[in-house]
């Protein structure tokens, strides 16, 4: 939790974006595992409910009546059955004091105050939901059916949310490091495991059991899989297998903030000349970020230029030909790199997500491409300014099942060595991702120690560590 000033800094912004109505904000309630006092651990609230309020408290809402110049805290306070059993803790009002406001009310007359601001016609803003006993508290207070909120959410509020969030402030970017320290610990951990015969779940757990010691949790379901060209390969039983390339994409939340990491490890710790050629594309790809990554310029000219410099090195290898700038132009590039170059990060792992990625990653001026594989996974394409918080991950992927339905298609053939892509059906994928500040005239690591990614780095430090 920051100051209060910053708090009540960020609410004043905000109703100067928007300038009138009322604003809602639905703070998360607990979200039971399989029966009702079972709920999922730890308690997470909505991003922009902290972002705004900063209270960690299930069962709030936040208002802003912007006409009126009053900000209230709907909640109500736990009572003795609870306190037994998990303690004491503030009330609603001094919770809604710690962040700069003085009214709060019982949770029971929310009802009546959206009521009286309907009956006055008056615009009551709200974000999209994306939980269904928000959906569910909406319809009872609005009277909007859960299929038409996302629709009927406050286009005025999104883009106010977003312009305020996008551009991270110093304290922001100091919790972010934070997390990128844990990261570092997490990613770290794995390369000391990662060995042949044991388990994709063991060394995953232990990866896992890092966020939980030294920050609120993981900031994602970790990925860690021997099967890297899955791009969400969830751990399993299988035993890590001497030869191959495992994939770990891992981060942690603390203090609200996320990061966002990608390695791949050679299992026994040594990178085949083989693998080496294809890793050392997205070792270029990656390191081609941090060098054109500025303000002022767009995202999605960054994804193309290592799109090409990509088709270009697959040249080198045979597995591509062609025109390199008539090949990417046409979606070649995406049997390799089905996903875009990166998204925004921050309180979110893919930060602000839930509110619509053509409205958090893309501007007037960027529009996605929704009619091209692999073109339109991109998630992040508008021109960057200074204090964005990005992830930078190129990858190659080979997947099988991609490969024989190009093939069968005779899709992008004049670009594609087919015949040379059967030899590498089981080579799996590789992944390098950091997160990246944009800063007053380029980029840097977020983080202050660096994860090793350069061959001879992973292979030196997993040789000198390995447990």
């Amino acid at each position: 939790m920051f100051e209060t000033n910053t708090y009540i800094q960020r609410r004043n912004r905000l109703k100067s974006l928007v300038k009138s109505g009322i604003l809602l904000f639905f703070g998360n309630n607990e979200s039971p595992a399989n029966y009702p006092a079972n709920a999922y651990s730890p308690f997470r609230q909505d991003s922009s409910f902290i972002y705004f309020f900063g209270i960690h408290r299930d069962g709030l809402v936040g208002m802003i009546d912007i006409d009126n110049n009053t900000e209230t805290i709907f909640g109500d306070d736990i009572d003795i059955e609870d306190i037994v059993w998990y303690g004491g803790v503030d009330s609603v009002e001094q919770l809604a004091k710690s962040v700069g406001i003085t009214n709060t009310a019982p949770m029971a007359t929310l009802a009546s105050t959206c009521e009286q601001a309907i009956k006055q016609s008056r615009t009551i803003h709200f974000l999209p939901p994306y939980r269904h006993d928000t959906m569910i508290q909406i319809f009872d207070l609005l009277n909007i059916h859960p299929k038409e909120q996302r629709s009927k959410a406050s286009l005025e509020l999104i883009n106010a949310v977003v312009a305020l969030r996008s551009a991270k402030d110093s304290e922001e970017i100091e919790a972010i490091e934070k997390a990128c320290h844990v990261g570092y610990l997490m990613h770290t951990t794995a390369m000391k495991l990662i060995k042949p015969g044991v388990t994709e779940r063991y060394v995953a757990g232990q990866v896992d059991g890092i966020a939980r010691s030294y920050a609120q949790g993981v900031s994602f379901a970790t990925i860690f899989s021997q099967h890297g060209e899955i791009m969400h390969g969830a751990p399993s039983n299988a035993t890590l297998q001497d030869g191959r390339l495992v994939l770990c994409d891992a981060g942690c939340e603390l203090d609200d903030y996320c990061s966002d990491n990608t390695r791949t490890m050679p299992v026994n710790g040594k990178f085949t000349q083989h693998q080496l050629e294809i890793y050392s594309i997205v070792e270029a790809c990656h390191d081609y970020v941090l060098e054109v990554a500025k303000p002022g310029v767009r995202y999605f000219d960054v994804h193309m230029g290592m799109c090409k410099l990509m088709t270009d090195r697959l040249k080198e290898l045979g597995l591509m030909k062609g025109d390199t700038e008539e090949a990417v132009r046409a979606g070649a590039h995406a049997m390799f790199l089905p996903h875009g170059l990166g998204h925004m990060m921050g309180m979110d792992v893919h930060d602000m997500e839930g509110l619509g990625q053509i409205h958090v990653g893309f501007d007037k001026e960027t529009r996605p491409i929704l009619d091209q594989f692999g073109t339109n996974c991109l998630r992040m394409g508008r021109r960057l300014e200074k204090g964005f918080v990005l992830t930078d991950e190129p990858g190659i992927y080979f997947i099988p099942d991609l490969i024989d339905n190009w093939k069968a298609s005779n899709h992008c053939a004049e670009y594609l060595n087919f015949d040379l892509l059967e030899s590498y059906k089981d080579f799996g994928g590789i992944r390098i991702e950091d997160d990246i500040l944009i800063t007053d005239d380029g980029c840097r690591f977020l983080g202050k120690e660096r994860i090793p990614y350069h061959p001879k780095d992973v292979e030196d430090y997993m040789a000198a560590n390995r447990m």
